[in-house]
This record gives C-alpha cells, structure tokens and sequence, in this order.
C-alpha cells in the first residue's frame, strides 16, 4: 500500500465561483496524479507551530503536478477564510492525496452515469465530467445539481458550453429563477426520475453533498429500483472550515 507523504503545494492562480468560494490551482511537485472523485488532505502550518488540517475533493482531473481545489468560505473555519480570503499566488502549503478509491470515474467504464451534487457536492462530480470530456469519452453523463439559489452555482460558465453527451439539470431549493417551470424545493423522486436514468440501464449513480441530502438522495434511488451497488455517496458535514 502506497505511503501518503505531505508535499508542498504552491498556489499559482485563482477564480471566484461565487461570493463566498473560489477555485484554487496548485502545482505540487512530485505529485503522483490522482482520479475523479478523489479527495487530498490540506494542512496550513502557522508561525508558532501550529496546524490546521481539513480535506477536500479535487475538481480537476490528474494533469502532471496540478491540483485544483473549490473551497467554500466556512466562517469562523480555521482554513476555508485563508484558501478564500488571503492566498495568494506564490503562497505555499502542503497537501496530501490523492485520498479514496470507491468514489471516482474511471474512463475504462461503459455505464451510463447519472451525478448528483448538492452544493458543494458538486467538486469531485466536476472532476469526472472535465476528465471525460479531456478523454474524448462517448459515455453518456446526466447531472443534477441541486443548490439554494442561482448565485451559488460553481462552475456557471462552463456548464453552460455545449458538451455533447452531458446533460445538466439544476434544481434549486430556496429561490429558482424566472422561466423556470420547477418551483424551488428539496430533491423530489420526480426530479430523479425525469433528470436521470432508468433503473433498467444499469447507471453508475454519484452522490456527493450534505450528509442528509446524500442520504435523501440514495433512498430515492433506490426507491426508483437503482441496484445498491451502483450507488456511490461521498458525504460531508460540518467541520468547521
């Protein structure tokens, strides 16, 4: 089993998503590459000695030592407010990973795939769709992303490209814009049922977000007779950012 090691990570550019997340890109030296769905470890290491480790999922696919991190300012978090308020280009931390086997995409599969994101929860499934579409893949991709309010999507401008073989469905849960048919609520059996795949096509099914809405989510899949084991969660919870 491969020994995890920390490597220093030096950021060298950054873009808002949001108000309050952006996209931080790294180059790690020595990095050994990694698969969509994984996640890294992040440890920030103050002046008197003192650390402060949180993990996030990687949002882009292996690409030599680069490694891009989406982070939501968590306030009063002791690593979200520096990734998003104060780094800098230049700036150094380190970083450990990649992290995870159960929960990625792995561009050998032939299944049809259905992502579910719910905020945040978006990452590692950006991961997968950007590695298929850099692999030239034909395997057809259905995400449903669910989030509070258009101003919270991560990723906007890029989910909005023509990406043939990709469809994507937003479903928002406190305020949905003009135009829009569904009105603002929790994930439905409906929205799965219409926004993925049938049962009877036997889809690779991810499921990444808030510890109740990943849970939500899978009983709805299964209800709609997905098979247990093509449903992958990754959950996360309050960790104080």
């Amino acid at each position: 089993m491969r020994r995890l090691v920390w490597r220093p990570a030096e950021l060298i550019s950054c873009v808002a998503e949001t108000e309050s997340a952006r996209t931080l890109r790294f180059r790690v030296p020595g990095w050994p590459g990694h698969l969509p769905g994984q996640h890294v470890d992040v440890r920030l290491t103050a002046d008197d000695g003192y650390t402060a480790q949180r993990s996030y999922s990687v949002a882009n696919p292996t690409d030599g030592d680069l490694v891009e991190l989406t982070v939501e300012n968590v306030p009063d978090g002791e690593v979200s407010p520096y990734l998003t308020e104060v780094m800098q280009a230049g700036d150094r931390l380190e970083i450990r990973g990649p992290v995870g086997g159960w929960f990625v995409w792995r561009q050998e599969s032939t299944a049809p795939v259905l992502l579910v994101g719910g905020g945040s929860g978006i990452v590692p499934l950006m991961a997968m769709i950007r590695a298929r579409r850099l692999a030239g893949g034909r395997v057809p991709f259905r995400l449903l992303y669910s989030l509070r309010d258009p101003a919270r999507r991560y990723y906007a401008e890029e989910l909005r490209r023509p990406d043939p073989g990709l469809d994507v469905t937003y479903l928002y849960t406190r305020s949905a814009p003009e135009g829009v048919s569904r009105p603002a609520r929790r994930l439905m059996l409906e929205d799965l049922a219409e926004g993925g795949w049938p049962a009877s096509f036997e889809a690779d099914c991810y499921v990444c977000g808030p510890t109740g809405f990943v849970e939500a989510a899978a009983d709805l899949l299964l209800a709609l007779g997905h098979a247990p084991e093509r449903i992958r969660t990754e959950r996360f919870g309050p960790t104080g950012g």
